[in-house]
């Protein structure tokens, strides 16, 4: 299952830098996981500052 960021995203980047699928990119309002390319690892999770990542 794929991870997913809220609206509580700061944009630190943090979760990109620590993803090793390459599965997230900054969106329009905050970094968004695209869940074709998760591959569920949760790194992105652990690093995020603000837990702003779960389980979709």
């Amino acid at each position: 299952m794929a991870f997913k960021i809220s609206d509580d995203c700061i944009s630190c980047g943090a979760c990109a830098g620590g993803c090793p699928c390459d599965a997230i990119a900054e969106g329009a309002s905050h970094f968004e996981i695209d869940p074709e390319k998760c591959c569920s690892c949760g790194a992105c999770a652990a690093g995020c500052p603000v837990e702003a990542i779960s389980e979709d």
